[in-house]
């Protein structure tokens, strides 16, 4: 009989601390730790060079810690599948693994991966790893299993592992020519690994949180403010146990202490836990719904957009915000970054979201892929909720529309964030800044400036898409059917903490009023 080993098939999980599927393996027998780059996954639209060499920096590191228990980490190209064939072949197998919430790609892989364990006989054990419950049948239960796992003994790393021997033919490989990606690495970008993400916890549990409350915000505090901790997340270099008991640890440090801590420290760790929690609220979504990926919530937006971009206009548009040449500085700012960093703070991210769907009127799929590739911390099941919320085809979300110019006003009064980003702009003065389109021609002349030259025009009024946008919603004819589907997606999505942000449509006082004609209240501000 060939020997048994145990395959820990490493995903969104590159640790060894708190981690549930390696210790099993260890406890068990022989192990073989293996990463393999599936092409399905990688060459999808989502992704991106950053996150590849985000994922090989923390793969370094993960390496490095399996070694100093007896592992070393294999990473394959040919796929899951594939390895797993070639493995079966000298040993018999048990699949060790953590569930994942991952794009569409991600979950057809899985379903491939159990019914080639089901056509072999192999033992898959999956371990959650997070607060996403897979097959939830109802979401009253939900913040009491998330509440459980988050307080559950941290998992030990294994004293001491016995890696199998590997086949002399086998498999590894860390060429990774096949994974096709147009886009440049991000030099500006976090590193990954175990190192960076600990440190960057550390400063925030100790000093950085103070400025969490208030901080978050603006485009330029937050770079300090907020825990930076999203990519490390995003791939499990962190457990989200470990992040909330540390949060946990320390307000209670803060609390008994007669020390002296930073004012509002212990403020902005309360603030940070709840995102927590909404972090795997979020990511339930998708779990519960992989259709969010790729089709409206709600049926009624079917056909509200042009999906297919086949008008000219809506392709000039696409191209402009992409670029970041909408004519709107903080937006064009916002994307600069994006580009030579793959981070930028909320407020910043739904205001791009929202411009391209409410202000430029795109479909959310387009422009939902693109800042996919942008982001470094890209999550599937933060990602598409929240592009839908933002482009108001949930059915049960109140709409807003972020108007760049005061959130410019609100967010770089002066321009610092602005001018940093955008050269054509860097001497244009406080008086012009948020609107230098509206600069006498004079005045673009001395300030080396000229609109529709050096920096582009706006490309449409705001004042005219909120008008159009507003009457785009309240042509929506609902039918009784429509209403079905709204109490269905709130039953199966919506938080269970009441909220004005979240309801029935048939308890929302804009509907009260206009019943036949809109889904959820409409708002032209600003989050």
């Amino acid at each position: 009989m060939k020997p048994l080993v145990h395959v820990v098939w490493f995903k969104r999980d590159l640790r060894v601390q708190d981690h549930a599927a390696l210790f099993e393996a260890c406890q068990q027998g022989l192990v073989i730790p293996i990463f393999t780059w599936d092409s399905c996954v990688w060459n999808s639209g989502d992704y991106a060079t950053q996150h590849q060499m985000f994922v090989k920096e923390c793969l370094v590191s993960l390496h490095h810690d399996l070694q100093a228990i007896g592992l070393s980490l294999i990473q394959i190209n040919t796929g899951i599948i594939e390895t797993l064939n070639h493995l079966s072949k000298f040993y018999c197998i048990n699949l060790h693994s953590h569930e994942e919430t991952g794009n569409n790609n991600s979950y057809q892989l899985d379903k491939a991966v159990a019914s080639w364990c089901k056509a072999q006989h192999v033992n898959w054990i999956e371990h959650p790893q997070n607060g996403v419950v897979r097959r939830l049948k109802n979401r009253d239960t939900w913040t009491s299993i998330w509440e459980k796992r988050m307080t559950a003994p941290i998992i030990p790393i294994p004293s001491q592992a016995n890696m199998a021997a590997l086949p002399l033919d086998t498999i590894a490989n860390s060429d990774l020519s096949y994974i096709r990606h147009i886009q440049s690495d991000k030099h500006s970008r976090q590193k990954g690994g175990r190192e960076e993400a600990v440190k960057l916890l550390h400063t925030f549990l100790n000093g950085r949180a103070s400025r969490y409350r208030g901080g978050i915000s603006s485009p330029i505090s937050s770079e300090s403010a907020g825990s930076r901790i999203s990519p490390y997340l995003t791939w499990g270099v962190l457990s989200m146990r470990e992040v909330v008991q540390s949060v946990r640890q320390q307000k209670l440090n803060i609390e008994e202490s007669s020390s002296t801590y930073p004012k509002g420290l212990l403020a902005g760790l309360v603030g940070f836990e709840s995102r927590l929690h909404w972090h795997c609220h979020f990511m339930q979504k998708l779990e519960s719904e992989p259709a969010i990926e790729y089709q409206n919530l709600h049926a009624a937006f079917n056909d509200f957009r042009d999906e297919s971009y086949s008008s000219v206009e809506s392709q000039a548009r696409l191209v402009a915000w992409k670029a970041g040449k909408t004519g709107w500085p903080l937006v064009d700012a916002c994307m600069a970054m994006l580009k030579e960093t793959g981070w930028i703070n909320f407020r910043m991210r739904a205001m791009l979201m929202s411009t391209a769907s409410y202000l430029l009127w795109l479909h959310w799929r387009e422009t939902g892929l693109h800042l996919a590739r942008e982001f470094l911390d890209y999550e599937p099941g933060i990602h598409w909720p929240q592009v839908q919320m933002q482009s108001g085809t949930t059915g049960i979300n109140t709409l807003r529309i972020y108007n760049p110019i005061k959130q410019a006003i609100d967010q770089d009064p002066e321009g610092v964030f602005v001018r940093k980003w955008l050269p054509a702009l860097r001497c244009v003065p406080n008086s012009w800044i948020v609107q230098p389109w509206l600069m006498p021609e004079s005045l673009q002349l001395e300030y080396g400036c000229r609109i529709g030259i050096d920096y582009p025009a706006p490309l449409v009024s705001i004042d005219q898409a909120f008008k159009l946008a507003k009457a785009n919603f309240s042509q929506l004819k609902l039918t009784s059917k429509d209403y079905q589907q709204t109490a269905v997606i709130i039953k199966k999505h919506a938080s269970r903490k009441r909220s004005s942000q979240t309801r029935p449509i048939q308890n929302n006082k804009f509907s009260r009023k206009r019943p036949a004609n809109s889904l959820v209240p409409f708002q032209q501000d600003l989050f």
